[in-house]
């Protein structure tokens, strides 16, 4: 799976990979989040120019997934990842998300965060296998960024259904494991 920057006129395309996403909510009586638009064109160009828009492409490099991100209070916060439904159970999304958090380590950000339904299974719970914790109130790391997330979520009428705020710590490697030198320093050469 290749994971590269957005471009421009894929822009529609992540479109219609979020409408898809969201048809499988359906079958959950959660046909208002399927029913919702995806976001316009101008906030998914912000993101792109911003360099905070990444596409997993398939064979003929037709995106397939998408994944945007903030930066909230330290942390590289997951704003959208959407999977579409047939590329779906192959580890795209799970891709997507340790890019970011590889891209996270290089920038020396804390954490991946983000917020999701608790109760869908390819929310929340998946979330959970791959590392995120859930955030309580009284837990610190429940920063104001994401509380002020938390209730313009609620204010677009999310908060029907529980929700809940994750954060998994990103990993950083030693400063010297990518430098050849020292590398050959650790292994006697």
């Amino acid at each position: 799976m290749r994971i590269r920057a957005a471009a421009p006129a894929e822009l529609p395309l992540l479109q219609d990979i979020e409408r898809a996403a969201g048809e499988p909510f359906r079958t959950l009586g959660m046909a208002a989040i399927a029913d919702d638009d995806p976001l316009p064109l101008d906030v998914l160009d912000s993101y792109r120019r911003a360099g905070r828009a990444w596409v997993a492409v398939d064979a003929a490099d037709r995106p397939v997934a998408y994944l945007l991100a903030d930066t909230i209070d330290g942390s590289a916060h997951i704003e959208q990842v959407s999977v579409h439904p047939d590329a779906a159970r192959r580890g795209v999304g799970r891709a997507l998300i340790e890019h970011l958090a590889a891209g996270a380590a290089e920038q020396g950000l804390a954490a991946l965060t983000l917020t999701t339904f608790t109760e869908v299974p390819w929310n929340a719970p998946y979330y959970a296998r791959l590392g995120f914790r859930p955030l309580t109130d009284s837990d610190p790391a429940l920063t104001e960024g994401l509380r002020a997330i938390s209730r313009a979520e609620a204010a677009h009428g999310l908060s029907v259904w529980p929700r809940v705020c994750m954060r998994r710590e990103v990993r950083h490697a030693p400063a010297d494991q990518g430098v050849p030198e020292a590398r050959e320093a650790r292994q006697g050469g």
